[in-house]
């Protein structure tokens, strides 16, 4: 049983790397599987305590694979899996206009049954292309330890 998994897309490389800085600082805590929006198997969803979905924001949404992803996920077949959503983006005025990727992708995971942990988070690039601005990859591992330890605190409530 996978206790943690990581869906993501990426364009430049910099989510990628934010969900590769969750995986490892949550990896001692049982084990993180990372997989690419484009390449997930929907039916590994059901195995996960945790689920954590990220991807760039594009025009004030995820990107096409994310929302592909997101599209095959059945509704109701995320009851009783916890989730959080991420995503990177710009730190910009005008960006705020259009929104970000992550609170949609939290929409949809919960339409389809999933019970959030948190807000959505955001982490944020220098520019289109990145790269990252520093200290995210350090706050991504904090982030992801907190989601985890939320949610082995809501699973040991419940047993």
């Amino acid at each position: 049983m996978v206790k943690t998994l990581i869906v993501y897309d990426s364009v430049y490389g910099n989510t990628e790397k934010i969900a590769m800085a969750i995986a490892e600082a949550i990896a001692s805590d049982g084990g993180a599987k990372v997989l690419r929006a484009s390449e997930a198997d929907v039916a590994e969803l059901e195995s996960a305590d945790l689920l954590i979905v990220g991807c760039p924001t594009h025009a004030g949404r995820p990107t096409q694979a994310m929302q592909e992803f997101l599209s095959r996920v059945a509704e109701s077949s995320l009851e009783g899996i916890r989730a959080a959503a991420f995503d990177t983006r710009v730190q910009a005025r005008w960006v705020k206009i259009l929104g970000f990727a992550a609170p949609k992708i939290a929409g949809s995971l919960k339409k389809k049954g999933a019970t959030l942990v948190a807000g959505p988070a955001g982490f944020f690039v220098t520019g289109k292309e990145g790269p990252l601005k520093d200290g995210e990859l350090e706050r991504a591992g904090d982030w992801g330890r907190e989601m985890q330890r939320i949610t082995d605190d809501a699973a040991a409530r419940s047993n």
